[in-house]
């Protein structure tokens, strides 16, 4: 089986939330689909280790907060790459509680839509968490951040949780940037590109990582040039 003919598969990139009585939590999801329009109804795959698992099914609501094309890498990585147990991801993020007190990111957001959910399916390591849409609301009329875009522009990598994580792909990528020579986080996985620089921190394309300063740190996870290798 090839599992990149999965990648033409088309994906969004979205902050999935939810809440457990005070406390509430946030991340990164590609698998949000819009299932039915009368009513309009909204599926979310999210993994079962992960804290906003939890607090949605304590709670049985969810916001769903849809990217724009702009949105930076460290903000990706913060919703991403971090946990809610460890860090307050919304330090520093612009958002407001919905109807149901749940969070809205309003941060890089084009639209957002708040989801109460109304049925659950068990898919071994992931939850399909299907909801009726409750509330939605259009912020900005930019470009959505298509998960391509965020594979073949920024340069980014799927988490381990990620439903469309492949270690395999993974593998079959790393091989073709050791031939390129670019660098990657043993942190996370992001690699700089030479040619693409970091344009969201000011470094030009056709920088070097030998040239970027020492302060420079990886914009998903904030690792710095220490924790970087040659691919």
């Amino acid at each position: 089986m090839n599992p990149e003919a999965l990648h033409n598969i088309s994906y969004g990139l979205y902050v999935i939330c939810s809440k457990n009585g005070q406390s509430i939590n946030g991340q990164i999801a590609n698998a949000v689909i819009q299932v039915t329009s009368q009513p309009p109804t909204i599926a979310a795959s999210i993994n079962k280790q992960n804290l906003t698992h939890e607090y949605i099914k304590k709670s049985n609501c969810f916001t769903v907060s849809i990217l724009s094309e702009k949105t930076p890498m460290s903000f990706i990585g913060n919703f991403g790459f971090k946990s809610g147990r460890d860090i307050n991801k919304f330090k520093d993020v612009n958002y407001k509680p919905g109807k149901n007190q749940v969070p809205i990111v309003l941060d890089n957001t084009l639209a957002c839509v708040e989801v109460k959910v109304i049925d659950r399916i068990d898919v071994g390591s992931h939850t399909i968490f299907i909801g009726e849409v409750e509330d939605a609301v259009i912020l900005s009329k930019d470009k959505p951040l298509t998960y391509e875009y965020y594979h073949q522009i920024k340069g980014g990598f799927s988490p381990k949780t990620a439903p469309t994580y492949s270690s395999i792909v993974d593998k079959e990528i790393k091989k073709e940037e050791k031939k390129m020579s670019r660098y990657g986080c043993k942190v996370c996985g992001y690699v700089y590109d030479p040619e693409k620089g970091d344009p969201d921190n000011g470094v030009a394309p056709g920088t070097k990582f030998e040239d970027l300063s020492n302060d420079w740190v990886c914009p998903v996870c904030g690792a710095g040039k220490e924790d970087f290798e040659k691919e």
